[in-house]
């Protein structure tokens, strides 16, 4: 049976479950289809074993590289997406990341919008998500940038060691901008409880700021909010124009399904739904639907990233390290010594033992590693993770196979920025600690050696702009070719900036005057319809 809904938002994730959050006061029936299943709270949520061992929570789906080679996508298909397993970090994209820049390797191109612009919706989605941060120690923070929030949280004893050693160096470590419910000053009236297990790891007593329980589950207080679950959209359909999306058809448990809807959304990840939009051709849309361009699935772009482990001679006294970042070399060196953009360091979470086997899984069985002695190595770890910015190329794209598949064709750029990044780093920790070494994460080899970063921070696949030929998506994020049919994730992205994406993500999708404001009116004019049983609950016990 065909069901009818006035939206359809196909991914519950940041840019979904804030665009459902967005236009829920409309009354419309709003339909969000997840393919995953709602996450429960259980044990296993801070089990590093069951995290990262194990990998309990992450897909078991297998993509294909440009080789033909397959792999497991670091990715986790759940009832709010894959914020839940993120490390919390909302940042701002900087000023010039709006802006046309030169790169060692290319241009980064400018956004059609400037920072001006985003800024005042900069202050609304880290207000809706909570962030924890202090202004103006950012030496890329601009003058009239608002205070965040909610004040950073507290660095342990051995990360302000750390901070103070950057800063007899002459850098300037600030704050690294969290989502995480803390109150430092009275620790009793928030759940966040300055656990091992956040970054990488679901939260069990729901401290962390995520898309499940910032708009997800809001959201679904509304009774014209439906989330199903278990619902895998194969394609989305056109009417005989090829003008206006129509519906969508799921694979369930229970076999097809299609809904129709007066608004289609895609909000499921940038690979993934760049591979929905082509597999849904037609013959009105031959190459994937609204893909007369030919930029559907083109220009994916991830972060470089490496992470620098460093081991301390005695033991770091921080169980909360990822409290710290450094934007001293975002747009080069300070001195002027490089002109070219370099990227942002910020710590990393702490590493269990069983971390580090997890991580090292796809070299080394963890049941050869004797747990003391990776037990003893994680408590003198000290981790950083150096990222810089992935520029553009057409070249880098989603496909989907006959079967349909997702291959990521993907050959990583210039990167002396990046490696001059993390020789600035080794070189400013290398008399704090007795020695250090680095694990590349450039890309596809991120996913063998920290599957923490394996594909996240995954954009541009959709990219939004005013030039038809050169665009996929308009500037409301509604595609070109199409009266009807939205985009919401980072798929729009024009460039990647060297920051975490989930805050922009938020901002543009949910909460700006474009996607979420240009749908509201369009869902004003759909009729009323009668209000339809609420599906399952976005979290679980």
């Amino acid at each position: 049976m065909t069901q009818h809904y006035d939206i359809i938002i196909i991914g519950s994730g940041a840019g979904g479950a804030t665009f459902a959050h967005a236009l829920a006061d409309t009354g419309k029936s709003i339909l969000i289809l997840e393919r995953g299943a709602p996450l429960p709270i259980e044990a296993d949520n801070w089990s590093s074993k069951a995290v990262f061992i194990d990998r309990k929570y992450r897909t078991r789906e297998e993509w294909l590289d440009k080789d033909g080679k397959s792999f497991i996508p670091n990715t986790h298909y759940w009832a709010g997406g894959n914020t839940s397993f993120y490390g919390a970090a909302l940042m701002r994209m900087k000023k010039n990341d709006f802006e046309e820049v030169q790169h060692a390797g290319g241009v980064s191109p400018k956004w059609p919008l400037s920072y001006a612009e985003m800024q005042p919706w900069y202050d609304k989605a880290e207000a809706l998500w909570e962030v924890h941060g202090a202004r103006h120690i950012d030496p890329q923070d601009q003058a009239d940038d608002a205070p965040f929030p909610y004040p950073p949280l507290a660095h342990d004893p051995g990360v302000l060691e750390l901070k103070a050693h950057f800063e007899e160096i002459g850098w300037h470590p600030s704050p690294l901008p969290l989502g995480i419910r803390r109150n430092d000053a009275n620790p009793p009236t928030a759940p966040c409880i300055r656990c091992t297990t956040c970054g990488g790891y679901p939260c069990k007593v729901l401290a962390k700021v995520d898309a499940r329980t910032a708009v997800l589950g809001p959201a679904l207080k509304y009774p014209n909010v439906t989330l199903l679950t278990g619902q895998m959209v194969e394609r989305i359909e056109t009417d005989a124009s090829g003008k206006r999306a129509t519906g969508v058809v799921a694979m369930t448990a229970q076999g097809e399904v299609t809904y129709t809807g007066d608004l289609i959304v895609t909000a499921c990840g940038a690979a993934p739904s760049a591979a929905l939009w082509l597999k849904s051709k037609s013959a009105a849309h031959p190459n994937g639907l609204a893909n007369g361009s030919d930029q559907v699935g083109r220009h994916y772009m991830f972060h470089a990233t490496s992470a620098v482990i460093a081991i301390a001679a005695e033991r770091f006294d921080s169980t909360f390290p990822k409290t710290l970042c450094v934007n001293d070399f975002y747009f080069g060196e300070p001195d002027g010594g490089y002109a070219y953009p370099m990227g942002q360091i910020q710590m990393l979470e702490y590493m269990s033992g069983q971390t580090l086997e997890g991580q090292l899984s796809d070299m080394l069985p963890p049941s050869i590693i004797p747990d003391a002695f990776s037990d003893a190595l994680a408590h003198r770890m000290v981790a950083f993770l150096a990222m810089s910015e992935d520029l553009p190329d057409p070249n880098n794209r989603v496909t989907v196979e006959a079967d349909g598949q997702i291959r990521l064709s993907y050959t990583f750029g210039d990167l002396t920025a990046h490696n001059r990044l993390v020789k600035t780093l080794e070189g400013g920790i290398s008399t704090f600690v007795t020695h250090h070494h680095v694990i590349s994460g450039h890309h596809f080899s991120v996913d063998e050696l920290l599957p923490l970063y394996g594909t996240a921070h995954q954009c541009g696949t959709l990219r939004y702009g005013a030039d038809p030929a050169m665009s996929v998506l308009d500037m409301n994020c509604k595609a070109h070719e199409m009266d009807n049919l939205y985009a919401v994730d980072s798929s729009f992205f024009c460039s990647s900036s060297a920051v975490n994406p989930t805050l922009t993500i938020v901002l543009w999708c949910g909460l700006s005057s474009r996607p979420s404001q240009t749908a509201r009116p369009l869902a004003r004019r759909c009729p009323p319809r009668p209000r339809r049983r609420r599906g399952p609950p976005a979290l679980s016990r």
